[in-house]
């Protein structure tokens, strides 16, 4: 699997940077945006790291929106959320600050317009991992 060691993903990955993971699978990792557009705001990633959509193969794109969808129902139903957005920046022209692929889900609420994500603040650990566990059980079957 390829990584990046100055990539803060391939660290989240490899366990050198804190993180509030939701879900993680053999090749797919899904953990809590520390700056999230609303609580409970989940990134997706392939572990290998690859920068944008134009550099990733289709399976691994494939896996990683499958999680995706599998994270939309357990953040929805976590946070009482009225929808999900689901988000891909690839290149800096799009948005994309970090250059190793993530798909963005988002809980969103009747009437509410998004910050633009440089706005965005930081969330406390504890908060994150609190939301964490509610996502995690909203997961299970």
């Amino acid at each position: 699997m390829s990584s990046d060691e100055k990539c803060i993903f391939c660290k989240i990955v490899a366990r050198q940077a804190p993180s509030s993971i939701l879900y993680e699978d053999k090749d797919v990792l899904a953990f809590l945006d520390i700056r999230p557009l609303n609580m409970g705001h989940a990134l997706v990633i392939p572990k290998a790291h690859y920068v944008d959509i134009f550099d990733t193969p289709e399976p691994q794109i494939g896996q990683v929106h499958q999680v995706a969808k599998k994270l939309s129902s357990a953040i929805k139903k976590a946070t009482n959320a009225d929808g999900i957005s689901i988000i891909q920046q690839s290149g800096a022209a799009a948005g994309q600050d970090i250059f190793h692929i993530h798909v963005h889900v988002v809980p969103r609420f009747a009437g509410q317009t998004l910050p633009r994500f440089s706005e965005l603040k930081e969330v406390s650990r504890s908060a994150l991992d609190e939301m964490a566990h509610k996502i995690k059980v909203c997961l299970l079957p």
